[in-house]
C-alpha cells in the first residue's frame, strides 16, 4: 500500500478540484468554461425569430417558409446529431456560416454575446432523450387470472 505524503495529497485534492474546469474547457471551450459570456435564451429567442426562423422554422425543425426553396435544405436544429455538438462547434457555424449552403456567417451582424444568446436558445429547443435501457412491459403482461 502506498502512503500519501502531504505534497501528493495536496496534488490529489487540487487535481480533483480542477477536474470539472478542465472537462468544461475541453467540452465547451475556454469562454464558456470560465463563464465570461453566458447565453441568455430569452434574448436568443428574439434574434432566432428575426434572423433564423425563416429558414430553420420557429421550432428549429428546418421547415421555415424559405426552406423549400433552398438546396440543401436548412438543418433541423433539434436532432441528436446537433445535441451532441459542443458549444464551440455550433458557435463556429453560427459565426462563420456553412460553406455551400444558405447558412450565412453572422460574425459581422451579431455580437459575440448575441451569438451565445442564439446558441442558448437553440439548446432549449433540443429535446433529444436516449431510449431507456430497459424495455417496458410486454403487451398482455397485465392478464388477469380467470377463476374456473
Amino acid at each position: 500500500m502506498m502512503r500519501l505524503t502531504h505534497l501528493s495529497s495536496y496534488r490529489l485534492i487540487a487535481t480533483r478540484a480542477l477536474l470539472p474546469l478542465i472537462v468544461s474547457l475541453v467540452v465547451f471551450g475556454t469562454t464558456a468554461a470560465i463563464g465570461v459570456i453566458p447565453g441568455a435564451p430569452e434574448a436568443g429567442k428574439i434574434i432566432f425569430e428575426e434572423r433564423c426562423a425563416s429558414c430553420h422554422g420557429p421550432k428549429g425543425l428546418g421547415d421555415g417558409p424559405r426552406a423549400p426553396f433552398l438546396s440543401p435544405q436548412p438543418a433541423s436544429l433539434i436532432t441528436a446529431g446537433i445535441s451532441v455538438k459542443s458549444d464551440k462547434e455550433l458557435l463556429n457555424v453560427i459565426s462563420n456560416g456553412k460553406p455551400r449552403t444558405a447558412m450565412p456567417a453572422w460574425k459581422d451582424l451579431l455580437t459575440e454575446q448575441q451569438q451565445w444568446d442564439v446558441l442558448a436558445y437553440i439548446r432549449t429547443l433540443i429535446r433529444f432523450y436516449p431510449k431507456p435501457l430497459t424495455p417496458g412491459p410486454p403487451n398482455g403482461s397485465n392478464k388477469r387470472s380467470h377463476p374456473h
